[in-house]
């Protein structure tokens, strides 16, 4: 059966209390952007893993790289960590996968100490499996042309050939709030990255943010004239290096951020041009 593996990064670097706090808002604002999606899946988190298991794996995986928070992504072929049915999953998950002539190597990790072998024992029982499974290939620890991963996690084996890269982050809604004005992509683009950042952000401007929406399927959108109801720790301008000095900080009572000072046009649009893939 294929699962999902979700995983983030610099959450596991928090204190007990506020990983536990970031974890279940990063799980609530998957439910959420599945639910926006109209994606059908069930999540659920264990060790620094969040495993989600859908009939549809690539509208999941979709939705998975707008969360904010999710450093990177594999869908897995599951197993029991008995070592032969390791080795046999792993052999059928491999075939068709290598081309003759190609080159091969497994990583894998092993978590917990319940088990009678080692990361390395692994590596090299399951590794044998795929070389036996598919003839004309040969192993290469150095440079392989395919790499198979396997992680193995209390009574479960999982196997995978890839890493989808996410943007990684953290989740919305843990950073507090923020007021943007956008009227242009750079505008938008400084948004993206408070979202990044963790902040919930109130929009305004002229620009259009149905891309940010994509993102954060809750965000605000402030209309002419109106205060958010709710307290606001800074506000975010889309200014460039050019132009940042002609901004008054001084006239405003909560901090100004400026995400996009040091990026060029170029970068701006590159990370608008991101945006549109992943709509």
């Amino acid at each position: 059966m294929a699962i999902i593996l979700a995983r983030y990064s610099e959450i596991g670097l928090k204190s007990t209390p506020v990983r536990i706090r970031f974890e279940n808002r990063l799980r609530d604002n998957i439910l959420s952007m599945f639910a926006t999606d109209r994606i059908e899946a069930a999540v659920t988190k264990k060790d620094a893993r969040y495993f989600i298991e859908t009939e549809d794996v690539e509208g999941a995986v979709a939705s998975l790289k707008r969360v904010f928070g999710i450093a990177s992504v594999s869908v897995a072929e599951t197993c029991t960590s008995d070592m032969e049915d390791i080795k046999r999953t792993a052999a059928e998950y491999s075939r068709g996968k290598i081309p003759e002539g190609q080159s091969f190597a497994v990583k894998a990790r092993r978590e917990g100490s319940k088990h009678g072998y080692s990361s390395m024992d692994v590596g090299r029982e399951a590794g044998s499996a795929i070389f036996e499974a598919n003839p004309g290939v040969r192993v290469d620890l150095t440079n392989p042309d395919h790499v198979f991963y396997i992680e193995v996690r209390n009574n479960a084996a999982y196997i995978f050939g890839s890493y989808v890269r996410c943007h990684a982050g953290l989740p919305v809604g843990t950073q507090g709030r923020v007021i943007s004005d956008a009227d242009d992509d750079r505008g938008l683009v400084s948004a993206w990255l408070m979202m990044k950042r963790g902040c919930r952000v109130y929009m305004r401007g002229k620009a259009d943010v149905s891309l940010l929406r994509r993102y954060d399927p809750g965000l605000k959108v402030l209309a002419e004239g109106e205060e958010p109801t709710k307290k606001i720790l800074g506000l975010v301008r889309g200014s460039s290096v050019r132009d940042v000095e002609e901004v008054d900080v001084t006239e405003y009572e909560v901090p100004v951020y400026f995400p996009t000072v040091g990026m060029t046009d170029e970068e701006v649009r590159h990370v608008i041009d991101v945006m549109k893939d992943e709509a």
